[in-house]
């Protein structure tokens, strides 16, 4: 009897401790998800408009935002880096504060306050809001910063992270891109590196070498090399009115690359002089007098020579757009038709029409041609000489896009070497001897 009634009095004790959790715990306020009070809380970061900055530096940068682009309008008149001008405006909408220091400071020296190593002045001319943000010394515990708004006499510490957006100089804010160029209307490029030029000219929607030979360009390089042209990115203005003088001593009286980027009648030219030091290069943009400085890997990509801009893949066509394939091996064609697929759930087949008529393995008939299609010259030369082609070892004469479309590929062995040409490319590019081994063994397999 006296253990039951141990037992129900633990119970009524147990029912009560859990009342008191519900009813009294569960019901206090969470003080550690308390929201931290910002320090401007009235500001809508994309409604400020015009930014005066002083940075640590000393400068003063004035930005103003127009038609949703930023500018600069102090101490020059450039675009500005929207990414930067942008990143300054949301930390000022994102500031928050760390901890009030201070409510009314009489004395600002202590916290560096007195002379702020940043000023920030906003307005936002829709929202009708201004502010202005002075930011003094790191606290010597925990790194952040101390701060003040102009407009309350109470110090406050604010994160460290928001100095690397609000501590920009003149230059940070500035658009950096060296050259503004259409993409879409460029028509032609000529380069001259180091005394050896090529020139490259658009046709239709595909480019073609002009000079020194006239060869087939390789798309992506040629239209690279418009891109690179137009993200140069500045890291440093060395001049802004260079003298003759100081053009020979960056290099400029012998560049060492020349980029002509042609619009029609119109011409941006982009000059690449002498090294700067281990990391930077000299460049200029010809219309213009600046003399600038980028990265050495930059500079580097304007000097790459003709050799660079021809087009590698021997061949045009895939093994999935291939419709006819007649490849000579020794006197004999072996001749290859796709077979187009009854319905849309079945594959393709392909049907060997010659020598001896029959239906090969699919996969092993568009494995050669796979691997026929990834052959590419990995270097070129001027003649056939020496190359086997006057005895070609195989010669691939394929038709793709439904027949639409055709070329023709020679190729031969000198030794150890293997050598593949095609009559709209002038002399011939060396390949890897094993993938014309490996297409050859493939093609004695299949012409069984």
């Amino acid at each position: 009897m006296r253990g039951l009634k141990s037992t129900l009095a633990l119970l009524v004790v147990l029912v009560g401790l859990g009342a008191y959790i519900f009813f009294v715990l569960a019901k206090k306020p969470d003080t550690t998800a308390t929201k931290q009070e910002k320090l401007f809380p009235a500001l809508e970061a994309s409604k400020i408009d015009d930014v005066k900055v002083k940075s640590e530096s000393g400068d003063v940068t004035t930005l103003k935002k127009e038609n949703g682009t930023w500018k600069i309008v102090s101490p020059i008149q450039v675009n500005a880096a929207d990414s930067d001008a942008t990143s300054l405006a949301n930390a000022l909408g994102d500031i928050e504060i760390v901890r009030v220091v201070e409510d009314n400071a009489t004395d600002l020296k202590p916290y560096g306050l007195d002379s702020p190593r940043i000023d920030v002045e906003y307005k936002s001319s829709e929202a009708k809001t201004a502010g202005h943000l002075l930011i003094g010394a790191k606290a010597a515990a925990g790194g952040n910063l101390y701060a003040r708004r102009e407009d309350q006499k109470r110090v406050v510490l604010i994160a460290q992270y928001h100095e690397s957006s609000l501590n920009k100089s003149t230059f940070d804010l500035r658009d950096k891109t060296i050259m503004k160029v259409d993409h879409d209307k460029v028509d032609g490029i000529d380069v001259n590196v180091g005394g050896k030029a090529f020139e490259l000219a658009k046709a239709g929607t595909d480019w073609k070498m002009t000079k020194p030979v006239a060869a087939r360009a390789d798309f992506s390089a040629a239209d690279g090399l418009i891109g690179r042209v137009q993200s140069a990115q500045m890291k440093k203005i060395v001049s802004s009115a260079p003298s003759p003088a100081d053009l020979k001593t960056y290099g400029f009286d012998k560049p060492q690359a020349v980029v002509n980027l042609h619009l029609g009648s119109a011409q941006a030219t982009l000059e690449v002089g002498g090294k700067a030091d281990d990391t930077t290069t000299y460049v200029r943009d010809k219309s213009r007098p600046e003399i600038y400085t980028v990265d050495n890997s930059s500079a580097d990509d304007f000097k790459k020579p003709a050799e660079d801009y021809r087009k590698k893949e021997l061949f045009d066509f895939r093994a999935f757009n291939a419709t006819r394939v007649e490849l000579t091996k020794g006197g004999q064609t072996t001749v290859f038709e796709r077979v187009k697929a009854k319905d849309d759930k079945s594959p393709d087949t392909w049907h060997r029409v010659s020598p001896n008529p029959g239906d090969p393995d699919r996969s092993k008939v568009e494995s050669l041609l796979a691997g026929l299609a990834d052959i590419r010259a990995t270097s070129f030369v001027d003649s056939t000489a020496k190359t086997g082609l006057q005895t070609p070892a195989l010669v691939v004469d394929a038709k793709f896009d439904d027949g639409k479309k055709q070329e023709k590929v020679t190729f031969g062995k000198n030794g150890a070497d293997a050598y593949g040409s095609r009559p709209d490319d002038p002399g011939a590019g060396k390949i890897e001897a094993e993938k014309l081994d490996e297409a050859i063994k493939a093609l004695d397999e299949l012409s069984k």
